[in-house]
């Protein structure tokens, strides 16, 4: 009878701990020290409305604007979603589908190759962001829409080109959300 009382008096304060204490240590920190990210890194616009998070890609299909990696997730970018396409190098589909995607995006730079995260998912399917050169290679198709010099938007480009974290970890890359924003504030667009 002791152990049995002894075994439910540790499973009631180790609930109590790990299951209440913990978590609210932890989100007590994440809210002081790191609120932005605790928060889902949520983007607002000019009027406070969250427009998208810095974590998760969202599909701009307007050539006015920049495009992001192909989703695989949901009905794209669903972040409930959240998967690749599970399509392995020889799958008939996945070759037909990125030689399609090339070819069309092709037609905006005949001549120039097309980077290949502007036709392959993430293995998450919601990465929001994109190579330089997948950004650069779409800065004549935006001159042109939107009547700005192709230096300007290449200045642009490189003002929100994130570095690799601690000189090593990762990739140049650029956000899509961000760069988008900024452009809308810099050449507003008529809805």
């Amino acid at each position: 009878m002791k152990d049995l009382v002894t075994s439910v008096l540790v499973i009631l304060v180790m609930t109590v701990v790990l299951g209440v204490g913990y978590p609210f240590v932890v989100w007590g920190i994440g809210q002081t020290v790191f609120p932005h990210q605790a928060n889902g890194s949520l983007i607002k616009n000019e009027k406070g409305e969250v427009v998208g998070s810095e974590l998760i890609g969202q599909n701009f299909t307007s050539a006015k604007y920049f495009h992001g990696r192909p989703s695989a997730a949901g009905n794209g970018y669903d972040a409930s979603a959240s998967s690749g396409s599970n399509l392995g190098p020889t799958s008939e589909k996945l070759i037909k589908r990125v030689t399609g995607d090339a070819e069309t995006i092709q037609e905006e730079n005949p001549g120039k190759q097309v980077p290949a995260d502007l036709v392959t998912t993430s293995g998450s399917g919601l990465d929001p962001h994109i190579t330089p050169a997948a950004a650069a290679f779409q800065i004549p198709r935006i001159a042109k829409e939107r009547g700005m010099s192709e230096s300007e938007l290449d200045q642009l480009v490189a003002r929100f080109t994130e570095q690799r974290q601690l000189g090593v970890l990762g990739e140049p890359r650029v956000n899509v959300l961000l760069l988008n924003l900024e452009l809308d504030k810099l050449k507003p667009q008529a809805k």
